[in-house]
């Protein structure tokens, strides 16, 4: 039997399975403190220089005749990082985005070439332990380089713990353990605005949000690797091994399950092994394709960061803004569970409209007064442009690994989320255009999700089709253009249903 059939009989998403996408699930609740970090702990509070003549000729002199007004304690008033020195809090941000683009190019590959279960738990570890880094950091150099550190480990299980979360569980699933993802992702950043409410410090709030990751790091240890890599690998016995065991803690009793064989899985498996970013760009399909991907990625990241990093800036109770910019992602994934799974919608139509209407509410906001205090409000359209934002990102990843073979998938993911994190860098500079006029920032946005809309239009849709484990598959799929194409019946004559 092939995987897919396999699955079925071990159970698609099974006790054993709930337990596990649990576990990665919850997992993103702590990546979130750690991507959300720097809106607290960098809060710069009111203050006041003392009158005296000229500039201060030094940092420290400036130390003496500066009074902070408001009770906060950061980074800001730790280090003074005020005036010429107040580039810094940006720079850290932007340190972490940065790491986030490397983890996302180094880790995508690496998984696909030696397991998911490996570099997962490496990353885990280690982005623990540069977390307390940050948090016991003796000055700005340290927890600068911490939070560049941070980001590359984020970035690199980010990733492979949203692709082991599809993995595990038969096709069906994917869209809505893909969901679960990220709703997770926006409960961390609405439990982190909680959280840094009640605990104001910025060192115990750096370490109390990095020690939950100790917990799930414990948790992680006994997941199994991924089956639908050891298959696509050529590691048939193996990937029965874990099938096997799936189905005894499914409580089922399998007997005599055998996976087909791929034909010269030796040979197949080594030309697997060069199946990574250069593929991407070598073969016609996957080169376009990512293309498309990568500009979208890059739109979905500008605008949801470039919404998310400001809540700290807006009106009102800056621990209220960032949950508040965290729970109103929720609403969005219902939505996108129930239209990617319409035939009158799927993928590619739900995650360009949603998109398109990401765009359309940062244009509203442009003819909106500031602080108006009614419903229809710069704030109101803001938070329905990171709704609508939200769903879009959340299409993308469950659209992107879809439209990649199992060989390559996690080297797709990676590179469009290398694309993602260039916007993630850029999105907390958008904001400074104000200078040039006030409109700008949200042009910007409006701009970015339109266009990525549009282009988005250009993928097939993979409802209701097959998934591809092999570049072999991929180029023999309906799907192998990167147009539109219908889905085709499988041979039997009936279209396979991506719901239960």
């Amino acid at each position: 039997m092939d995987l897919e059939e396999a699955l079925q009989v071990v159970g698609e998403f099974g006790p054993y399975q709930k337990r596990a996408v649990a576990v990665l699930v919850l997992t993103q609740v702590y990546m979130a403190c750690q991507s959300m970090l720097i809106v607290l702990v960098g809060t710069t509070p009111e203050y006041h220089i003392e009158q005296q003549v000229g500039v201060p000729a030094s940092q420290l002199e400036l130390h003496q005749h500066v009074t902070f007004t408001e009770d906060i304690d950061s980074i800001v008033t730790e280090w003074f990082l005020i005036k010429q020195q107040a580039y810094k809090v940006s720079l850290a941000g932007s340190l972490f985005f940065a790491g986030l683009l490397v983890g996302n190019v180094v880790f995508g590959p690496l998984s696909d070439r030696i397991g998911r279960k490996p570099v997962y738990l490496t990353g885990l570890f280690f982005e623990v332990i540069f977390g307390y880094v940050t948090a016991f950091a003796p000055s700005y150099e340290v927890f600068a380089v911490s939070r560049l550190l941070v980001g590359l480990m984020n970035g690199g299980i980010g990733l492979v713990c949203f692709v082991l979360t599809q993995e595990y569980v038969g096709k069906s699933y994917w869209a809505m353990t893909g969901t679960l993802t990220s709703m997770s992702f926006a409960v961390g950043i609405a439990m982190f605005g909680a959280l840094g409410y009640f605990i104001r410090p910025w060192r115990i709030l750096a370490t109390v949000a990095n020690s939950s990751g100790v917990l799930f790091f414990l948790m992680s240890v006994t997941l199994p690797e991924s089956p639908r890599w050891l298959y696509s690998q050529g590691q048939t016995e193996k990937a029965e091994e874990v099938l096997r065991y799936m189905a005894l803690r499914n409580g089922k009793t399998v007997k005599n399950l055998t996976l087909k064989r791929i034909g010269a899985a030796k040979g197949r498996n080594r030309g697997n092994r060069g199946a990574g970013v250069l593929q991407l760009v070598l073969h016609p399909v996957l080169r376009l394709r990512t293309m498309v991907l990568m500009y979208v990625w890059y739109a979905c990241s500008l605008v949801y960061y470039g919404l998310t990093l400001g809540a700290g800036e807006t009106s009102g109770s800056r621990y209220v803004n960032v949950a508040m910019y965290g729970l109103v992602e929720l609403p969005a994934y219902p939505l996108c569970i129930y239209f990617i799974n319409k035939h009158w919608a799927g993928r590619r139509k739900s995650m360009a409209s949603f998109l398109c209407l990401a765009g359309s509410a940062c244009f509203c906001s442009l003819f909106m007064p500031e602080n108006t205090g009614t419903l229809l409000s710069v704030t109101s359209f803001a938070l329905l442009g990171k709704l609508m934002v939200s769903a879009a990102f959340n299409i993308a990843y469950v659209y992107t690994s879809e439209l990649y073979p199992t060989v390559i998938r996690n080297a797709g993911l990676g590179v469009c989320s290398m694309s993602c994190r260039v916007g993630g860098i850029l999105a907390p500079f958008v904001p400074s255009m104000r200078a040039l006029h006030t409109s700008m920032p949200f042009t910007v946005f409006c701009l970015s999700g339109l266009s990525a809309g549009c282009l988005g239009l250009l993928l097939p849709e993979t409802l209701n089709g097959p998934a591809a484990e092999t570049l072999e598959e991929l180029s023999s799929s309906s799907n192998s253009r990167v147009l539109e194409s219908k889905a085709l019946p499988y041979a039997d004559g009936k279209l396979k249903s991506n719901r239960k």
